[in-house]
């Protein structure tokens, strides 16, 4: 039996020498924004009350808010809430562990129909991190530049997104 997690199976029987095949359906992620709010200790002492948007990898809305409530636990001392969760457009993000910034960034993927020569833009949603904005752009251009077709980016801006939390795969924990 396989043991279904980021990625679907489905095994195709539908001939003999197909029946031992496994093809990969989808291994997509799906990102939730997750709205934490707390009371929260400012520099001159006081508590406020504020609101804080992290990104999480999860199959549902349920999963996505117990996850959130599971990695933000151990950062938070009083009493925290989820105020809000919701499922994003982001195709894909692109990871820099000395970045503690995250930036929205709008690609266009721009295609010619070969009947009517006419050129299509497929615009899709990056997350970004970055020390700064040229950190960012830095980032960002470098991961385009490897695609194979034309791209343009059509927006870069800093978001309040203060962490994102990747899926935790079951086949990613290794036992000693």
């Amino acid at each position: 039996m396989l043991g279904l997690t980021r990625k679907h199976y489905f095994c195709t029987p539908a001939t003999t020498e197909q029946s031992n095949k496994i093809i990969i359906i989808s291994t997509m992620a799906n990102w939730f924004e997750c709205k934490v709010r707390f009371d929260k200790t400012m520099e001159n002492g006081t508590q406020k009350k504020v609101t804080e948007p992290y990104l999480v990898d999860a199959f549902t809305f349920t999963e996505a808010e117990a996850r959130i409530i599971k990695e933000i636990t151990p950062f938070i001392s009083g009493e925290f809430s989820v105020s809000a969760v919701k499922r994003t457009k982001i195709a894909e993000i692109i990871w820099d562990d000395s970045a503690d910034k995250w930036y929205m960034a709008k690609v266009a993927f721009i295609t010619i129909d070969e009947k009517t020569a006419a050129e299509k833009r497929a615009v899709s949603q990056m997350l970004v991190a970055g020390s700064d904005f040229k950190g960012a752009y830095d980032n960002l251009t470098g991961e385009i530049d490897t695609y194979t077709g034309d791209c343009e980016i059509v927006s870069l801006t800093e978001t309040l997104i203060m962490d994102v939390y990747k899926a935790e795969l079951s086949g990613d924990k290794v036992e000693k």
